[in-house]
């Protein structure tokens, strides 16, 4: 039984950070030595991001300096719990805005909802943002709430095999997912390579599903193309685990993100991929379309060649990195959201990684 994807809703902060404002603020946290400083540059270059959101941000882009713009940031790293008391301040607005887009494009109503799953990596709060979304939204109360916390880059694709066994599991259940990630409160100061590189990709973002096992839970006739999902897998790379991590500290959370990454992946990638799709009768050469996580430009160029992808096949995942940035579990939505508005065909397989080594699969049908 497939889960249907009704309807997609994304979100970023409405103030811009530029690449070459984000450098400026690298300079300032990050580099200790002139070296430093050059090598910051080509460091953020090589990312390809152009430009992200972030919800610190306190004025538009020609409205001050950096530094002024993102005070946030000053002379000393804020704590933890400041950095808390900002996802607590902003995290539930963005959600908000995505899952009422979401919505919208499903024409479902908010009071036809059975089910909330959270998702998030960049921050905890309780009350949490499932119930910011309970009151704004005016859902249920006895809607059934789960949250999906800490996983990573790949929990949107976790959250959705939830979404798709509670649909499984009753065929009237219509389940609102909701990712909401803000990443830009976790910039760490100094000069530690893995997480200047970290500094360099990550972003704010937030995005939202509607589905139900139910093609037509009260529309007869969708308007536009929706999304099936019809599998999921997960594979945990072994002998990796210290290759990536995502750990609370004192100043924030602080990644780990090991140069090797992409070659561990990469080595992996197509044995698990191959044996995965025969057990869902599909060649590999027969998927069509692809939503990969662009963890960064290394990791989708290492993906195009061992799984022997057209350039054009990940046009949509380096666009979301360009505009975006790494919004972590957020991202993987906004490429579905894209693929499916250009109206695609044929199965389309959305792949992403997290700590563990850890990737989860999904496999889609356009309708």
């Amino acid at each position: 039984m497939p889960l249907i994807l009704h309807g997609i809703g994304t979100a970023v902060p409405s103030r811009r950070l530029s690449q070459a404002d984000a450098v400026q603020v690298a300079h300032r946290i990050n580099a200790e030595t002139p070296e430093q400083v050059r090598l910051m540059t080509r460091i953020y270059q090589k990312t390809k991001v152009l430009s992200r959101g972030s919800v610190l941000l306190e004025k538009d882009g020609d409205d001050g300096t950096i530094q002024e713009r993102l005070s946030f940031y000053g002379e000393e790293s804020p704590g933890t719990a400041e950095r808390m008391q900002a996802f607590e301040d902003h995290a539930g607005e963005l959600a908000l805005e995505a899952a009422a887009k979401a919505l919208s494009d499903s024409d479902i109503s908010a009071t036809a909802i059975t089910h909330l799953v959270t998702v998030s990596c960049t921050g905890f709060q309780s009350p949490g943002v499932d119930l910011f979304l309970i009151e704004k939204l005016d859902l249920s109360p006895s809607v059934q709430r789960t949250h999906i916390g800490f996983m990573g880059c790949h929990a949107a694709l976790n959250g959705l095999r939830v979404a798709h066994a509670f649909a499984e599991m009753d065929p009237k259940a219509v389940v609102l997912l909701c990712a909401v990630e803000l990443c830009s409160l976790h910039m760490a100061y100094g000069w530690h390579p893995e997480q200047v590189v970290a500094n360099a990709l990550f972003a704010d973002g937030a995005a939202a599903v509607v589905a139900s096992a139910d093609p037509s839970p009260v529309n007869p006739s969708p308007t536009h193309q929706t999304l099936a999902l019809r599998r999921s897998g997960s594979m945990v790379i072994p002998n990796s685990s210290d290759l990536m991590h995502w750990e609370i500290g004192d100043h924030g959370f602080a990644m780990g993100l090991s140069p090797l990454v992409p070659e561990t992946v990469g080595a992996a990638l197509l044995p698990w991929l191959r044996d995965w799709l025969k057990e869902q009768a599909i060649d590999l050469e027969a998927v069509t379309s692809w939503a990969v996580h662009p963890g960064g430009p290394k990791i989708l160029s290492t993906c195009a060649e061992v799984l022997s992808l057209e350039p054009g096949l990940l046009h949509e995942s380096r666009g979301i990195l360009q505009d975006h940035g790494n919004m972590s579990s957020a991202t993987i939505l906004f490429i579905l959201e894209r693929l499916r508005r250009r109206e695609c065909s044929g199965p389309c397989l959305a792949l992403a990684f997290g700590p563990g080594l850890s990737a989860e699969v999904a496999l889609f049908d356009f309708q």
